[in-house]
C-alpha cells in the first residue's frame, strides 16, 4: 500500500488521541495549571492530582538533547503537504487541527498527523540553548499511541506555512486555514529520538518523540506574532533518567 494511501486508511481511533495531545483544562474551560519561567519546576500535580505524572513520572519531556546515549540514524519517512485545517486558539495555544491523510512512518509504525501546535520558546534545548519558536506535529497510530515531530525555528527568512497561520490568527478560534505542512518540515529528517511525555498536563508518558536536527527559519515578525499569542510556553527541562536518547550521526 502506498504511503499516503496507508495514512489515509489509518483507523479513526487515532483521532481520539487529539483530546489529550494539547493538555488539560478545568471544567470551565480555563487552564488549571500555569507555566513558570521555563527553568523552575512547575509542580503541576499541586494544581490537580490527575497531573501526578508531571512530577512523579520518570519519562517526562522536554529534555536537553545533548545527552545522547547512542548515535544512529532513525528510519523516518514522512508525507506532508497542503492541509485544510481549523485554527484553535486559547490560553497558551495556537494550534491547527488537520484532516487525515498526512503523517510519518518511524521504524515500521505508521503515525497519522492530528495537529500542529507551537511553543515560545522551544521546549527542547541544545547545549543549553532554546530557540525562539518550536512546532510540535502531533501524530497517533491506529491504536492511539502518540508520536511527535518537533521542529525548532530561529530568526531568519520567513516561513510560508507559518505566515498562513499568522494571517489566520485574527479570524480567531475555529477559523479555516490551509497550510502546506511540508514547508514547516526540513528536507533532512535526521532526528533525536527518545520516549517521553506530553509537555503539558496530564503529562502522559509513552510518547514517541522525534526532534529534528535541522533548525528551520522564521522571520522576526512571525516569531513576534507567535510570542504575542502564546506568551512563555516552555516547560522546564526534565531529567533523562535511564532513557535511551539516540542522536543522529553527523
Amino acid at each position: 500500500m502506498k504511503f499516503k494511501t496507508a495514512i489515509a486508511a489509518a483507523s479513526l481511533t487515532a483521532l481520539s488521541a487529539a483530546g489529550i495531545a494539547t493538555g488539560a483544562a478545568a471544567a470551565d474551560g480555563q487552564l488549571d495549571w500555569k507555566y513558570t519561567d521555563g527553568m523552575t519546576a512547575e509542580r503541576w500535580s499541586n494544581a490537580n492530582s490527575d497531573y501526578a505524572a508531571c512530577d512523579a513520572g520518570a519519562m517526562q519531556s522536554p529534555i536537553e538533547l545533548d545527552q545522547a546515549s547512542a548515535i544512529g540514524d532513525v528510519k523516518l519517512s514522512a508525507a506532508y503537504g497542503n492541509a485544510a485545517g481549523k485554527l484553535a486558539i486559547g490560553t497558551h495555544k495556537v494550534q491547527v487541527d488537520t484532516p487525515t491523510g498526512q503523517g510519518m512512518i518511524s521504524g515500521d509504525r505508521l503515525f497519522n498527523l492530528l495537529q500542529v501546535h507551537f511553543h515560545t520558546p522551544s521546549e527542547h534545548a541544545v547545549s543549553g540553548k532554546r530557540y525562539p519558536l518550536t512546532a510540535h506535529l502531533v501524530h497517533a497510530t491506529s491504536d492511539g499511541t502518540l508520536g511527535v515531530l518537533g521542529i525548532m525555528f530561529e530568526a531568519g527568512a520567513a516561513n510560508p506555512a507559518l505566515q498562513n497561520i499568522v494571517d489566520a490568527m485574527p479570524r480567531g478560534n475555529g477559523g479555516d486555514v490551509t497550510v502546506d505542512m511540508s514547508d514547516m518540515v526540513p528536507a533532512d529528517l535526521s532526528v533525536h529520538r527518545y520516549m517521553g511525555s506530553l509537555t503539558t498536563p496530564p503529562c502522559s508518558e509513552n510518547v514517541n518523540w522525534h526532534v529534528a536536527e535541522t533548525v528551520m527559519t522564521a522571520s522576526p515578525a512571525q516569531i513576534a506574532a507567535f510570542e504575542g499569542a502564546l506568551g512563555m510556553t516552555a516547560r522546564s527541562l526534565q531529567p533523562l533518567n535511564n532513557r535511551l536518547l539516540v542522536a543522529p550521526s553527523k
